[in-house]
């Protein structure tokens, strides 16, 4: 009997169990022309309180930058000398250097911080219902130059934000990008994301008989059906940018 109250054979069979585990499950859905699989850590949380939308920046493990004491006093120390010799002089000249160089690092990285959290708000409260529940259809038509009016910050700036930054929701990560449609108007007249297009498009395919597959003119008069007025050739551009194959290639005995 172990320590743990459990006889020798009962250790040996679950040691012998736990030895058949897969100690990185996830590496499976890793892509296989990939070495490795790399987690993707949001730069952004979304934090839904009753309704309440906050933005707050992923800050763990980032070190909080300042000056170094040492330093600034070793300045304040040769600044208060009546005598100062040459070396003396030249020292607070480059301990003053670094000490300006350090701070304008600091601004720099709180400026970005700045800029970050302002451009994620902006999203945030353009797409506020879709981020209560994370319904795709509730989102709407959204350009670059929509938070570039809002925040007014340059639209290569929101480019450059929204290709490589991720938030994560109740309701999963995403990638800035992602939010960002052109619009299509309805039969009565109203802007909707082309995201709720795609969105009807998977729900289509996903429930349609696969011994006998939906074609793009077929996926078509399904959109205009529920009011949305798009060519046969945008459907076949969605459907290609979901990754749904063509009809033929869906067929199923």
């Amino acid at each position: 009997m172990t320590h743990t109250g459990v006889t020798e054979q009962q250790l040996k069979q679950a040691l012998d169990e736990i030895l058949k585990l897969n100690p990185k499950p996830g590496g499976g859905y890793s892509n296989p022309q990939e070495r490795t699989s790399q987690p993707i850590t949001p730069d952004f949380l979304l934090e839904n309180n009753n309704g309440n939308l906050e933005v707050v920046l992923n800050e763990h493990n980032t070190p909080d930058l300042r000056i170094n004491r040492t330093y600034t006093n070793m300045l304040e120390q040769l600044a208060a000398k009546q005598k100062r010799t040459q070396q003396d002089r030249d020292t607070i000249t480059f301990v003053k250097q670094k000490i300006d160089s350090a701070k304008w690092f600091i601004d720099a990285i709180q400026q970005r911080k700045i800029t970050l959290l302002s451009t994620m708000r902006a999203i945030v409260n353009y797409q506020h219902n879709y981020f209560l529940d994370g319904d795709d259809k509730k989102l709407r038509p959204m350009i670059l130059s929509d938070i570039a009016d809002v925040t007014g910050l340059d639209v290569s700036t929101i480019s450059r934000v929204a290709n490589s930054k991720y938030i994560q929701t109740d309701f999963g990560v995403f990638p800035l990008k992602w939010f960002f449609s052109d619009s299509i108007k309805t039969d009565s007249g109203e802007e909707v994301s082309a995201r709720v297009v795609k969105s009807i498009l998977e729900d289509a395919v996903r429930g349609e008989d696969k011994r006998a597959p939906l074609n793009d003119e077929a996926l078509a008069d399904i959109l205009q059906k529920k009011g949305y007025q798009v060519a046969r050739r945008t459907v076949a551009k969605y459907r290609e940018k979901l990754g749904i194959p063509v009809a033929r290639m869906r067929k199923e005995l």
